[in-house]
């Protein structure tokens, strides 16, 4: 019988045991033995072609998390100078990257990171929806916290992709083994009427209720580009011109602000199931996560606002915040 039939004969679990611990000793070698490549393929009986693959999965898959304490100064500094700019309690400034994507990613595991160690168990979360937030579950510690709760804080779009409000959401619950509730409806309403009427529904309501009492809250925020989420929406797009002249630099929770933070007079805002961007001034910990220069002035609204007391962006987005 040829080495493929042995493999195929052999049980299923046993074949991905086997493959998670080369995995796991690739993993090991590569990033605390400082082997090269090429040395782990030799030790392990590996094609180095198999080796990369393998780091590259792990590093990917969030199996490996690189933790680098070595102090970042341009970082800290610039950390410092936003607390002290807009009376933020925490403020964790990660290195600018030229990829945006990759850039949401670090954003988001950052802000994962420092959720992380605000968690206990008894909190209310509240969370919001997108892929920076989506990112950030990959830092959250597994573990039971049975006595706390996920609450949804908006609204939903009516497609996932996901980093929905409900997947998101759901992602953290499950991460902490905690009861999980939705605003199980679209985000802006057809009219403020509609809005009002599904208020009164009492599993709405109720969701509400838990969103306006969380101890933490984890948010991130959208531009006017189609960059966002949000501005891709038919709802949104079509309102587009008018919610800028409007004086509309962004969104927060779904409610479109201006240049200090106030809620624009426009029909959106008058239909968005959500948390109002003033209902976060209690919450113990409030998190925007969010970052690049094109979201400038929707987190520097944000911050004069007072909405927030914690931030998590980049170099670039956090040197304009600074400049005036």
């Amino acid at each position: 019988m040829n080495g493929s039939g042995r493999e195929r004969n052999r049980p299923v679990a046993t074949v991905e045991m086997e493959a998670a611990q080369i995995r796991a000793r690739v993993a090991w070698l590569y990033f605390i033995g400082g082997l090269t490549q090429q040395e782990i393929a030799d030790q392990l009986g590996l094609t180095r072609l198999r080796t990369n693959k393998i780091l590259g999965q792990v590093r990917s898959d969030g199996s490996v998390f690189i933790d680098i304490r070595m102090p970042m100064a341009d970082c800290i500094e610039a950390e410092q100078r936003l607390k002290a700019k807009f009376g933020l309690e925490h403020v964790s400034v990660v290195p600018a990257l030229p990829d945006e994507a990759e850039q949401q990613r670090v954003i988001g595991e950052a802000a994962g990171g420092l959720l992380d160690t605000l968690l206990e168990n008894g909190m209310g979360l509240g969370v919001g929806w997108g892929k920076t937030l989506a990112a950030g579950l990959k830092r959250v510690t597994a573990r039971p916290m049975t006595e706390s709760w996920v609450t949804s804080v908006m609204g939903g779009l009516t497609r996932g992709s996901g980093s929905s409000t409900f997947e998101v959401a759901t992602g953290y619950a499950r991460a902490i083994s905690a009861e999980c509730y939705y605003l199980a409806a679209p985000l802006y309403f057809p009219t403020p009427e509609s809005r009002t009427m599904l208020l009164s529904h009492h599993g709405i309501s109720e969701t509400m209720r838990r969103a306006r009492t969380v101890d933490v809250a984890l948010l991130s925020c959208g531009d006017m580009t189609t960059r966002s989420l949000l501005v891709q929406t038919q709802t949104v797009s079509e309102n587009l011109d008018s919610l800028r002249a409007a004086g509309a630099v962004g969104d927060l929770l779904g409610m479109f602000l201006d240049a200090d933070g106030r809620p624009v007079d426009h029909p959106l805002n008058e239909r968005v199931l959500s948390l109002a961007p003033h209902e976060l001034n209690p919450v113990r910990h409030s998190i925007l996560a969010s970052g690049g220069l094109y979201k400038v002035p929707i987190v520097r609204a944000i911050l004069r606002a007072g909405y927030v007391n914690r931030l998590v962006t980049d170099e670039r987005c956090a040197a304009a915040l600074l400049t005036n």
